[in-house]
């Protein structure tokens, strides 16, 4: 042992220079220990220096350098720290997702489940899924027959789905969608409502080709003549309806037995259309959006001028229409079959 701390210990070695080899090794605690290791032609100098009290695992270097080291070090380590941080975000959990395959199931499905059906809808063995089950019967999110051992939705499940439909504004996310449609349609589209006097327009927004139509918001359309009204006609309760249909056939003439089929094609159809009916060179469209219980929510409007609307039943504007109200009708909890 020599006066500066190192162990000096003469072996032979083969008669070639071997690089500098530096093993570094932390502990779980906070103390480290290094192994400094130099290989000569003859002999071997083996370093079993303690690190720096201030630096735990720091080499030997000066104290500039050492500090520039350390700093990199740091910084690597914290960028390194945020990346991953960061990947994890986008990422997700990737169990989460596949748990709530079974809530899906579940929630699409009419009737209880038994766990062999339901882990095979969710495309996942018994064993995997009765170890989510057990975990969602813990927080309320599924519950359990205690005769049948069948699973069904639990009242967690019914408490977020009720929170979720006292907070949904059916029209305001009519609106952020059909500023998506009318950009990728470039049709001039709307939203009405049942309001004490009618099927009235409550949303309006233009194309970039406006169409002549002397239509405002607040305007009440007619039942009989224009597609908004219709589709309430052919949707709406009769005792919502009746007194406005009964002016509207007396000045047109007309009786209910000539309007029900017209009224049944629509509900067939699930939409209603219109070729310059209200307003001569003027189409459109008017699709259904359906609430929680089932009822008629709004309509969905799409106009245009004549020779540049497609009126084909499976069109462009009629599929992208439908597309658009399932959607809405699905965030306002409605589910297809229930009317």
């Amino acid at each position: 042992m020599s006066g500066d701390g190192v162990c000096r210990l003469p072996f032979h070695v083969v008669a070639f220079a071997t690089p500098l080899a530096v093993y570094r090794r932390h502990s779980d605690r906070s103390r480290a220990f290094d192994l400094t290791l130099f290989c000569e032609p003859a002999r071997a100098v083996i370093d079993f220096s303690m690190p720096s009290p201030s630096r735990p695992g720091s080499s030997a270097l000066p104290s500039s350098e050492q500090a520039e080291a350390d700093d990199a070090i740091d910084s690597a380590d914290s960028s390194d720290v945020a990346d991953a941080t960061e990947e994890k975000f986008r990422s997700g959990i990737q169990s989460i997702e596949v748990g709530f395959r079974l809530l899906d199931v579940l929630t699409n499905e009419p009737r209880a489940m038994m766990l062999r059906d339901l882990a095979q809808r969710a495309g996942m063995s018994p064993a995997k899924a009765h170890r989510y089950l057990v975990s969602f019967l813990r927080l309320g999110a599924v519950s359990q027959d205690p005769v049948s051992g069948r699973y069904e939705l639990g009242g967690f499940a019914l408490q977020m789905g009720l929170a979720r439909l006292a907070r949904v504004d059916g029209v305001k996310l009519a609106r952020i969608a059909l500023t998506g449609l009318r950009d990728r349609l470039d049709l001039t589209v709307g939203i009405a409502v049942w309001g004490n006097q009618g099927p009235t327009v409550v949303h309006w927004m233009e194309s970039s080709y406006p169409a002549k139509a002397a239509l405002k918001l607040g305007d009440v359309m007619p039942l009989l003549s224009s597609a908004t009204g219709l589709l309430f006609a052919a949707w709406l309760p009769r005792s919502k309806t009746q007194a406005m249909l009964d002016r509207e056939l007396a000045a047109t003439r007309q009786s209910m037995a000539d309007i029900e089929p017209v009224l049944a094609e629509i509900r067939t159809h699930g939409a209603a259309r219109v070729e310059g009916m209200l307003l001569p060179t003027i189409h459109a469209f008017c699709t259904p959006v359906f609430d929680s219980t089932g009822d008629l929510a709004l309509g969905l409007i799409a106009l245009g001028q004549e020779g540049s609307f497609d009126t084909r039943w499976g069109g462009d504007i009629d599929t992208a229409l439908r597309e658009c109200a399932g959607q809405l009708s699905y965030e306002l909890g409605y589910k297809p079959g229930e009317r």
